[in-house]
Formats: C-alpha cells, sequence, structure tokens
C-alpha cells in the first residue's frame, strides 16, 4: 500500500503522516524540511523560486528511487511530486516569481521524472481554511514561515481544489481539517483508516 499525503503548508501533512505510519507500522518519506533554499526563498520569493523548487524536486527524486528500492509493503508519503510542479512551481509562475524560462525548464524535467514514478494507490488530500492554516504555522514556530503571506497560502489552496478536481488522476480521500481534527481525536484517525482501507481493498 503506497499513500501519499498532500495539502498546502501547516495542513497536518507530517503529523497525519507520523500517525499513520505508526498505526500501520510502516515506512514513512518525508517532506525535506532543511531546503538550503527556503529562507531566502520567503524573504525573496522572486530571486531564490527557481532555486528552491530545483532543490526540492531533486530531493523527491531521490526519495522516489529509494522508494522503489524499499522492501516495505506500506509507504507513507510526506507530499508528492506532482504538487512540486502542479501547485507550487506552477503558481510561482503564474505570480511572475519564475521566469517562463525557468518554469518551462523546470517542467521538462519534471515530465522526464514522472513517467519513473508510481502512482500512489490512495492520495489523501488534506483541505484546510486559511485561518487553519496560520493557526498551525503558528503554532508549530518555524522562523521561515512567520513570514508567508496569507493571499500566498490563499493562491495554493485554490491550486490545490483545480489540481485534485481536474487534473490529479487517481484515488483521493479527502480530509476537512477545519472539522476532522486527526491531532485530538482518534475517532477521526479510525475513519480515515476504515476509509483508507476500503478504497484499497475495492482496487484488488
Amino acid at each position: 500500500m503506497y499513500v501519499a499525503i498532500a495539502g498546502n503548508i501547516g495542513s497536518g501533512k507530517t503529523t497525519l503522516t507520523e500517525i499513520l505510519t505508526k498505526r500501520y507500522g510502516a515506512k514513512a518519506y518525508y517532506e525535506e524540511s532543511d531546503n538550503p533554499y527556503i529562507g531566502d526563498f520567503y524573504n525573496n520569493m522572486s530571486r531564490w523560486a527557481f532555486q528552491l523548487q530545483i532543490a526540492f524536486l531533486g530531493s523527491r527524486i531521490g526519495q522516489t528511487v529509494e522508494m522503489l528500492s524499499s522492501a516495505d509493503k506500506n509507504i507513507f508519503q510526506d507530499r508528492t511530486i506532482y504538487e512540486d510542479a502542479h501547485i507550487f512551481a506552477s503558481n510561482l509562475h503564474e505570480m511572475g516569481l519564475m521566469t517562463s524560462r525557468d518554469f518551462t525548464t523546470y517542467m521538462r524535467i519534471f515530465d522526464l521524472t514522472t513517467h519513473l514514478i508510481p502512482k500512489p494507490d490512495v492520495l489523501i488530500y488534506l483541505r484546510a481554511s486559511i485561518p487553519t492554516l496560520v493557526e498551525q504555522i503558528k503554532r508549530r514556530g518555524r522562523a521561515y514561515e512567520m513570514n508567508i503571506d496569507e493571499e500566498y497560502l490563499s493562491r495554493l489552496n485554490d491550486k490545490y481544489e483545480y489540481w485534485i478536481n481536474n487534473v490529479y488522476q487517481g484515488e483521493v480521500l479527502i480530509i476537512d481539517k477545519d472539522t476532522d481534527d486527526f491531532v485530538v481525536d482518534s475517532r477521526v484517525v479510525d475513519s480515515i483508516c476504515d476509509r483508507l482501507e476500503k478504497i484499497v481493498a475495492s482496487k484488488k
């Protein structure tokens, strides 16, 4: 069972990955949190957008190679390579923070890579409103995230909704983080697992 967890900054992807990994005794693959460009990016997005996204893409490719060679039956991945391209890089390009030349180069590398990547059996999408995202970003207190603009988060939310509803082709399990708090209510975790197992079972 290969499950990927998608969602905006602060939606709770890492936390849910940890919870489900423990529940299933699975292998977790987390998003790189020490990207060498991330602090510079949040201070000057147009200067560092391309470098940031290329660094994330390279990290994701390396992670995928490791996943492909893994003997683990159950794998949970914190964010996907698809989000890097269709959400973050695309948004930066539309905002004028990544040039068309850089975006074209990025997408060429992305397109080559995706032919080597297995699609998740299930994609869990964590949907969350801007107030929820802002609250969780402040709560975890990462210094480089303190200057994230709410309009930027809102644009990403719009991108996620479009991607989930119109682009991504695969099984999707949607969790509303505004109402279903899997951190404080174990019943929500039970419900997520029940829904997840039903989807996986239906594909066999």
